[in-house]
């Protein structure tokens, strides 16, 4: 089969019912992660995943533990169907889940990882609070310009915190200083502007106050080797061992996720196919926008899964008969 790159989302990419319509099909899905997540968080995830609102979703503590165990359904039927990566990448959020289906993490470590690292990021927010805008238009050089302005006049902190493809970069940091630099792009010609929805200034300096407290949860956890390459966000290269895996996933707290980059290293090693394994399918935009001549395939419902099977087949004949 041809060479495959999976692509796990982050947090902005939850919706109401997400997953729902995957446990339909494939009712083991529930006993094999759905029920063991709910008696591990002690709350009902699974009803929030199917059933919950859009508001319900919104906090982070709720949304990353989400979209996480959305990803890895997802996975499962997807290699249940013999479709499988020869590389992964995750944005943000989605690198547990890269690491998971790369053999370097048990998911119900990185269920209990993810979750805390939402409620962490959380409590960031409270103290300091923060805000996320997507520029869309200008390119990176003129966006960090701003940034640097700003944060010069001010004493604020913003920063870039995603550069998702060669027109959208993210920026993130205290709230008013965001605003400032959403205004002075806008004034600047930015196509759009768009403040996130998102309950924490993600990647960015305002997280390093994180670092020691998740280092602890990340060393009581058991990192393998990957069965197949990685790549980390605040790089965009390879992952070599557990130990690099692990210390990057520190590092990505408040290091700015280097997506663009990210698909552009993966289009180089020959793979030109993406799986965007996950709910939503903003990761499938960034790869038309990066790699114009790849393919991107949503996955987020099983609606979507069947296009794939029927465009990339399946090791089982008898899935495509």
């Amino acid at each position: 089969m041809q060479n495959i790159a999976f692509l796990f989302p982050g947090q902005g990419s939850q919706r109401p019912g997400m997953g729902r319509d995957l446990v339909e099909r494939h009712p083991e899905l529930i006993e094999r992660y759905y029920r063991p997540a709910d008696e591990l968080l002690g709350f009902e995830l699974s009803r929030l995943c199917w059933e919950g609102t859009a508001d319900e979703l919104v906090p982070t503590e709720i949304t990353q533990p989400a979209v996480f165990l959305t990803s890895i359904a997802v996975l499962d039927v997807l290699r249940g169907h013999g479709i499988t990566p020869s590389v992964a990448a995750g944005h943000s959020l989605g690198e547990y889940a890269a690491l998971v289906s790369a053999g370097v993490l048990e998911w119900t470590d990185a269920l209990l990882l993810v979750r805390k690292r939402g409620a962490l990021m959380a409590q960031v927010n409270e103290h300091t609070p923060g805000a996320m805008a997507a520029v869309i238009g200008p390119e990176a050089r003129q966006v960090e310009r701003g940034c640097s302005e700003v944060a010069e006049r001010t004493g604020a902190v913003v920063e870039v915190a995603n550069y998702n493809d060669p027109a959208q970069h993210v920026v993130s940091g205290e709230r008013d200083a965001v605003r400032e630099v959403a205004t002075m792009m806008k004034a600047a010609g930015a196509e759009r502007v768009v403040m996130l929805g998102v309950g924490a200034p993600f990647h960015c300096s305002l997280m390093a106050e994180l670092e020691e407290e998740f280092t602890a949860e990340l060393d009581r956890v058991e990192f393998r080797d990957p069965a197949f390459p990685v790549l980390a966000n605040v790089t965009a290269s390879r992952l070599l061992d557990g130990a690099e895996a692990r210390h990057m996933l520190r590092r990505q707290l408040a290091g700015a996720v280097r997506w663009s980059d990210t698909l552009q290293v993966i289009s180089e090693s020959g793979v030109g196919t993406f799986v965007e394994a996950g709910p939503g399918r903003a990761l499938s935009g960034f790869v038309r926008n990066t790699l114009p001549g790849a393919v991107c395939h949503p996955a987020s419902d099983a609606r979507r899964i069947d296009r794939i099977l029927k465009s990339v087949g399946s090791l089982d004949p008898s899935l495509t008969a």
